[in-house]
């Protein structure tokens, strides 16, 4: 089996780092023997509706009312979402995958609509590192870095995914991301998928329709995540 990668949109979304997704996901299909194929989608080009998972990066405002004019014209990612093919966005992918975002020049804009999300100017940019639970079965904590002004809203129709106890998340309900079916949304940079690793292959178990062989972990990166997540001393007063 070859899995196919698309990474959406790079020269327009990929702020801190996101591309790493790509690498991490294609990384762990070598490490258990599978073959795969990475796919870069420029603006310039329209979506390929064979891959097996999408990936979108950050941006800032011009950015982000860029690439939703090319994915409004090139439906590609629409329609693979509604058939279930798993697509992962980070930070201004969350919001151009949701119903409405509002820049910072007032502006609204509408999003593509696959997560019940809309988002709006926050009064202060949230920045630093994030600790969440996720809300999806057998993923655990999340630990990512945020730097963000946008504060996103959840309508029934998605979950979150994961409950902050570190960060700002969403800013709304203490609560980061979001989630509709095979669509996850989250602000975490790192590259997220580097950091959690068990994320990754969730979305990788999801674009092949079965379980995948377990990986066993380097003791260093257990290392690293304990510490990232452990709790921070409150300064003397």
């Amino acid at each position: 089996m070859s899995v196919r990668i698309a990474l959406v949109l790079p020269d327009l979304l990929g702020t801190y780092g996101d591309r790493g997704n790509m690498l991490v996901l294609a990384q762990r299909l070598r490490w258990r023997g599978m073959g795969c194929e990475t796919v870069t989608v420029l603006s310039s080009s329209a979506v390929p509706e064979s891959c097996d998972v999408y990936l979108l990066g950050g941006g800032e405002d011009v950015a982000q009312t860029a690439a939703m004019r090319v994915l409004t014209r090139s439906p590609g990612l629409q329609r693979v979402a509604a058939r279930g093919v798993p697509v992962l966005g980070i930070c201004g992918g969350l919001q151009i995958l949701g119903a409405e975002f509002t820049t910072g020049d007032g502006v609204r804009h509408e999003g593509l609509g696959l997560v019940d999300a809309v988002t709006e100017p926050g009064e202060r940019r949230a920045i630093g590192e994030v600790v969440e639970e996720s809300s999806l079965p057998g993923v655990g904590m999340l630990t990512g870095f945020e730097n963000h002004l946008g504060r996103t809203r959840l309508g029934p129709a998605a979950q979150p995914l994961g409950r902050v106890s570190r960060g700002i998340g969403n800013g709304r309900d203490e609560v980061e991301g979001a989630v509709h079916g095979h669509v996850v949304c989250t602000y975490l940079h790192g590259p997220v998928l580097a950091r959690n690793p068990v994320l990754a292959d969730l979305l990788l178990e999801w674009a092949v329709g079965a379980p995948l062989q377990q990986i066993v972990e380097p003791p260093e990166l257990s290392a690293l995540r304990a510490e990232r997540t452990r709790p921070r001393a409150r300064a003397a007063k």
